[in-house]
């Protein structure tokens, strides 16, 4: 049993379900993100928790209470809503303390605080201003000292950062990750943004179609992905997913693969998982990320198997410290990860690297993870 429980919840509106037999268990002190597309139910999930959905089967308990039917202001929970929701009319020591006023703290306690919560958020000197006076930022700042006030048993993030500036949101995100290794409070943090979900977790619940696909730690989401959604969702630029065939040649797994040129290129696969050898000459799915392919002097010296290859390149693209190199195989483009001094001319061979130790297999049928 977990600090917050999400068991077997379901969400129907009318005959159609929206969440299907959702299993979550968050420990205290985690930082739990739900991540998915626009419409996959976290956000759905979110309101549940905080009581503004009701459910529609399971249960939700925080320390062992179960919270269906209790009223969201008998939760003990605290949300940091994406329109931050501050009062206009009121200062932002008063937008602060509100919720503490309204359960009928005293004063001197508010005002304690108050001053603690705003030095932790470096906000002192806006205390006596409007919300309308503020940046973007400084909103999102008091919008997160109203909900750490509380002093709540969990706190709910419904993508707090999805109306600020990309340099902006890039520092609060990095407030917010020291904000919860300050406090070992307990989060769950709503984003559609993967760069979020991955930099901020402990634990990542990977959302779509109203079925938690993956959960699990940023390294066991990005290297292990359970599916192909997970694989593609996950990691910028996407993962490579490429249609070949597993030979064993030699006493070895190889997956072979067609080049630019349509010759052949065959990739050994020692460390292949044991359920690969089911799928032995027959069609399925290799994915590799792009920063597993790269030139021979920048490959990762503690691979275990490094596969050269040689294949036109198609498109190149600078990106400071990255260069991101495009090339065709198997029929599919497919992006490699270079140093930024590595020199690659679009129209011509080139001499890649492979980690194969990174490689992943998938199913075409179901689509999971060969494991």
């Amino acid at each position: 049993m977990g600090f917050l429980d999400i068991d077997n919840v379901t969400k129907s509106y009318g005959a159609v379900e929206v969440l299907h037999r959702v299993d979550i268990d968050v420990d205290e002190g985690e930082f739990l993100v739900l991540v998915g597309p626009s419409g996959c139910g976290k956000s759905t999930l979110l309101n549940m928790i905080a009581g503004l959905e009701g459910i529609t089967s399971g249960e939700i308990r925080i320390r062992g209470r179960v919270m269906n039917g209790v009223h969201p202001s008998r939760r003990n929970i605290a949300m940091v809503f994406q329109s931050y929701a501050l009062y206009p009319n009121m200062t932002v020591g008063k937008n602060i303390t509100f919720g503490l006023e309204m359960h009928g703290t005293p004063k001197a306690e508010r005002d304690k605080a108050m001053r603690d919560v705003a030095q932790l958020l470096q906000i002192e000197h806006l205390l006596d201003r409007k919300p309308g006076q503020l940046s973007g930022g400084q909103r999102q700042r008091v919008a997160m000292g109203r909900a750490l006030v509380r002093d709540p048993d969990v706190f709910l993030f419904d993508e707090p950062l999805s109306n600020l500036d990309a340099k902006l949101r890039v520092d609060m995100r990095t407030e917010i990750k020291k904000l919860h290794q300050r406090l070992g409070t307990t989060i769950v943090y709503v984003t559609h943004d993967q760069i979020e979900a991955m930099t901020l977790s402990t634990r990542i619940a990977v959302m779509f179609d109203g079925h938690v696909q993956q959960l699990g730690t940023p390294k066991e989401i990005y290297d292990s992905p359970a599916n192909l959604f997970v694989a593609t969702f996950m990691g910028s630029p996407a993962m490579n997913v490429l249609p070949t065939r597993l030979e064993e040649r030699n006493g070895m797994l190889h997956a072979l693969l067609t080049g630019a040129d349509g010759a052949e290129r065959a990739l050994a696969m020692p460390h292949a998982p044991a359920a690969a050898s089911a799928h032995k000459d027959a069609e399925v799915l290799l994915g590799i990320r792009p920063e597993a392919i790269t030139d021979p002097e920048g490959a990762d010296r503690k691979a275990r198997t490094i596969q050269p290859m040689t294949n036109r390149v198609t498109v190149t693209e600078p990106a400071g410290a990255d260069t991101f190199v495009t090339m065709t195989l198997s029929g599919k483009d497919c992006i490699a990860r270079m140093r930024a001094d590595a020199y690659v001319e679009p129209g011509r061979d080139f001499d890649f690297a492979i980690n194969m130790d990174k490689a992943v297999l998938f199913d075409p049928r179901t689509e999971a993870r060969i494991a």
